[in-house]
């Protein structure tokens, strides 16, 4: 298959291209290289990919630019396309929300269009747990009310989600939306919890916590969602909404406490008021996904912080 991966240089798209190519798909990626955070980083995310013989080529342009998105369309003619790309983050999108509207909406309806017109097959969505807002304790399931989201990259993904029926209606194409839920593991932005808080740690510095520290999150290894990104792209058909998720949340203060383990370090904290935007907890039910993807997530935190960590120590020193 001739897949072209957006946002392909970044945290989950790169082992997003490893593991595709390993399955023998041609792969092309797509990355603007946004300075949200390093490009050597992103480079070094590359680096195996690109010594791969189905590696097709890593194309530098902004999904909003539809005159170069039609030449990529028409040059590489991808049978399916994994829609990674976007301004991410909840709280950055507070100061910019104008920002992560064009870049989010504008860039997600430009491909849609280009897939439409070239005839791609398959058209996978990248959302976010974010489109749930706040919901009530237990896990958040796909049918949920996700129409009140708390920030306006929550908005952007839920409205992305949208465009992507509206694309499926009218063209036909499949196109799976994927609610993720806090990606973790080596090459995690640094921007990210899990990646924030190990630096903070390794330099002797506190970690900003906000509130009091019992907010879960349901911490997803890239592994596993990688995994359920690729049996989507092989089970495409119609139109269909999965959380990937572990289904297992835990608070801040116990991700602080396996990395205090992991690191042999004793976090020192900043107590910070709570964040607008943020929410008391994310917790994926994976029922469906598990149901008619056969999804099932294997990394359990303790193990998936311990490679973090090695990879930090390692290579993702050596990207800094």
């Amino acid at each position: 298959m001739k897949l072209l991966v957006t946002g392909g240089a970044g945290f989950i798209g790169s082992h997003l291209v490893e593991a595709c190519l390993e399955r023998s798909h041609t792969v092309a990626v797509l990355d603007s290289f946004d300075p949200f955070y390093p490009r050597v980083r992103k480079q070094a995310n590359l680096e195996r990919a690109r010594q791969h013989a189905s590696f097709a080529g890593l194309y530098e342009a902004d999904i909003r630019d539809a005159e170069r998105m039609n030449a990529l369309f028409e040059e590489f003619r991808p049978e399916a396309v994994v829609h990674l790309a976007a301004r991410a983050g909840v709280r950055p999108s507070l100061e910019a929300p104008t920002e992560y509207c064009d870049v989010n909406l504008t860039g997600t309806a430009v491909l849609l269009q280009e897939a439409a017109r070239t005839g791609v097959g398959r058209f996978i969505f990248a959302s976010s747990s974010s489109v749930y807002g706040e919901q009530p304790r237990g896990p958040f399931l796909e049918e949920a009310e996700a129409d009140r989201p708390l920030s306006p990259y929550g908005a952007t993904k839920r409205a992305g989600e949208l465009l992507c029926h509206a694309a499926h209606h009218t063209n036909g194409f499949a196109v799976t939306c994927l609610r993720f839920f806090t990606a973790y593991g080596p090459r995690q932005r640094p921007d990210l919890a899990i990646h924030k808080f190990a630096r903070l740690m390794l330099e002797g510095r506190p970690l900003p916590v906000f509130g009091d520290g019992s907010a879960e999150r349901d911490f997803t290894f890239v592994a596993d969602l990688v995994e359920g990104i690729l049996k989507a792209l092989d089970r495409a058909d119609g139109f269909h909404v999965y959380n990937l998720g572990r289904g297992k949340p835990v608070t801040v203060n116990e991700v602080i406490s396996i990395l205090e383990r992991e690191l042999g370090i004793l976090a020192k904290r900043e107590t910070l008021p709570p964040q607008p935007g943020d929410v008391p907890r994310t917790w994926a039910s994976i029922e469906r996904a598990r149901r008619e993807l056969g999804y099932e997530p294997r990394v359990e935190l303790e193990d998936g912080v311990r490679a973090f960590v090695a990879w930090l120590r390692g290579e993702g020193a050596c990207a800094s």
